[in-house]
């Protein structure tokens, strides 16, 4: 009975998947995926501007719990609103670090309205206090969102383009989409070095 494959990253596949890692160096092949990306992505390495991270999502729900009792959703809206919509974190985030917060002993919570309403305990209290009293402010502090987006755009259009060549290309036209990827890489950062 034949077998099926491997999926994308399979053994057989294992050439092409360090080809793409290769030709886009620290930022492959997950490129732009998670909060230190240029994408918004956990790819990359960070900046001076990156998304937060996870110990910001802690610092935050203890800080807005600091304030009063919340829902899950509400802290969600509540850290949107107080960064002036720079960043929102994801449920996806948010709730695995209030299960982690409550295992923890710094939260506790009660079931109300079908909802899970989270307060501090004294020992979160105490971590509260010795924590930064906005978080979320830095989340999104200098970021001009107009330029992250055209360079969203950009990235994901070359990603596309390469992932094409990868695809449908030759093993000439693979090595030469490659070299283009390298190439452009090295122009990036020689342009950071000519600004002094």
């Amino acid at each position: 009975m034949r077998s099926r494959g491997h999926g994308h990253c399979g053994p057989d596949r294992q050439g092409e998947f360090e080809g793409r890692r290769g030709a886009f160096g620290p930022f492959g092949p997950g490129w732009g995926g998670g909060p230190g990306g240029p994408f918004g992505g956990r790819g990359g390495r960070g900046g001076p501007h990156r998304r937060a991270r996870r110990g910001d999502v802690r610092a935050s729900i203890l800080a807005l719990l600091a304030d009063r009792p919340m829902h899950g959703y509400e802290m969600i809206q509540e850290i949107g609103e107080r960064s002036g919509g720079a960043w929102k974190p994801s449920p996806g985030s948010v709730y695995p670090t209030l299960q982690m917060l409550e295992d923890e002993g710094l939260i506790s919570s009660a079931s109300e309205g079908g909802k899970k309403l989270f307060t501090l305990t004294e020992a979160g209290r105490t971590e509260a206090e010795a924590g930064p009293a906005a978080p979320w402010e830095e989340a999104g502090r200098g970021v001009d969102w107009e330029a992250m987006h055209e360079i969203r755009t950009a990235g994901f259009g070359l990603m596309e383009a390469f992932g094409q060549v990868w695809k449908a290309g030759t093993p000439d036209q693979r090595k030469k989409a490659v070299a283009v990827i390298n190439d452009a890489r090295k122009k990036l950062y020689l342009i950071l070095a000519d600004e002094h």
